[in-house]
């Protein structure tokens, strides 16, 4: 039976021991590599750099365009409508003739009120003759009474049937007065039968045929045609609640209309209403404006009453303003602004039992960029236009602030973030 030959140790030279240890240095130095924190990478986003000057406050609001002068054109009689020579569109002059109402029963009541007055003048005349008859009596009867042949009791006769007889054409004369009155009411109602222009314009509206009957009344208004001026324009808008208190008449504004786009014209307000218009009273969309009227400045040709617009009114004016671009301006939580540490060590307070979560108060940020670090600045704001918003503390003239994309200013970039400038294509596209 044959022995074993215990093996040998392989003995190894320091080169391969070296080789050994040089192999395991790097092993674990490519460990520790990957597994040390990686720097966050930095986010693409949009900047720009914070101005020195001037910003105007500007409220915008929509609306509608109406005549600065609108007639309603109706009638103050009852009758049939027999004729209207006027249609949509045309041009008018005033005094104009427009049409006319069947005009018979106020003839009628003309021709009634002329006999009325001639029987009354006839009176008078009957009268006037009865006086210079009594008149004559009464001087015999003093003759008479002169030479003792006639008594004093037929005189104070004689002189009350005068004094009588003068009363009596004194009442003719004051029935010829009223029957003159009634005879000029007829009249103005015969004329009220033909209908004329009250304005130079454009018939706007006709709302009435021929042959239709037309209800004259002093308390609704029956409308026969709407006659406006057109070459004077205005813009009937609705403001906010939380806006129309910066507005002021004389403000200087610009109107654009949908149906001429890129086109604005100059306007000034001319009133501001006191009474709210509230739509959707008592439920959540709730929505309380105040009516404006802005008169358009220069002419707009080829503008209707009804077509919608858009108005864009200066309130004020700061010279010397620190503006920013308005999107650059977010808001964050009292907590989100804590940063990521301290929001490690707070402790979760949990609400009373049947209390409602308390919503927690935000603050105004503005994102500075920093040596390519994001960092939040609380702001105090002041005026805004449709662009850019003053900035009052928080930033200087000249820094850099973050304007977008919005997702990233809404969301995503907190304090001590680093930045990029995003190129176009890669997320820095303006939101």
């Amino acid at each position: 039976m044959t022995e074993a030959v215990p093996a040998k140790p392989v003995s190894m030279s320091w080169g391969q021991r070296l080789l050994a240890l040089a192999f395991c240095a790097a092993v674990l130095a490519l460990l520790a590599f990957s597994l040390r924190p990686r720097p966050v990478p930095p986010i693409g986003v949009q900047t720009a750099a914070a101005r020195q000057g001037a910003i105007t406050r500007k409220v915008t609001a929509a609306g509608k365009l109406q005549a600065a002068t609108e007639v309603k054109l109706s009638s103050n009689l009852s009758g049939d409508l027999l004729d209207l020579t006027v249609h949509e569109g045309d041009r008018v002059k005033k005094g104009q003739y427009l049409g006319r109402i069947d005009s018979r029963r106020y003839a009628a009541q003309v021709r009634q009120q002329e006999a009325a007055r001639a029987s009354a003048a006839a009176d008078l005349g009957l009268e006037e003759v009865q006086v210079r008859k009594l008149e004559a009596e009464l001087a015999r009867v003093r003759r008479l009474a002169g030479s003792g042949n006639a008594s004093q009791a037929e005189l104070e006769r004689a002189e009350s049937d005068v004094a009588a007889e003068r009363a009596r054409a004194q009442a003719a004369r004051q029935r010829i007065a009223q029957a003159e009155a009634a005879l000029a009411e007829a009249r103005h109602f015969l004329d009220l039968t033909t209908l004329y222009a009250p304005i130079d314009g454009i018939v706007t509206s006709r709302q009435k045929q021929v042959g239709e009957r037309v209800r004259g009344s002093d308390f609704s208004e029956d409308v026969i045609v709407i006659v406006a001026t057109l070459s004077s324009m205005e813009a009937k808008v609705e403001v906010g609640e939380h806006e129309v208190v910066y507005l002021h008449e004389g403000d200087q504004a610009e109107v654009e209309i949908d149906a001429f786009p890129d086109r604005r014209w100059p306007a000034q307000v001319v009133e501001i209403a006191k009474n709210a218009t509230i739509k959707n009273a008592g439920t959540e969309a709730e929505v309380t404006t105040f009516p404006v009227r802005l008169a358009l400045t220069a002419p707009v040709a080829g503008a209707l009453p009804g077509m919608s617009c858009q108005a864009g009114i200066s309130t004020e004016t700061h010279e010397k303003a620190v503006v920013v671009p308005i999107q650059a301006v977010t808001v964050r939580t009292e907590k989100q602004l804590r940063g990521p540490a301290e929001r490690r060590d707070e402790r979760p307070v949990a609400p009373a039992p049947g209390a409602r979560a308390r919503r927690e108060p935000t603050q105004k940020v503005v994102f500075v960029v920093e040596r390519g670090v994001a960092r939040a600045r609380r702001v105090e704001t002041g005026l805004a236009s449709e662009s850019e918003i003053e900035i009052l503390d928080g930033v200087k003239p000249g820094e850099t602030v973050v304007e977008g994309p919005y997702k990233v200013l809404a969301r995503e970039l907190e304090d001590g973030k680093p930045v990029k400038d995003a190129v176009p294509g890669e997320g820095g596209k303006k939101s």
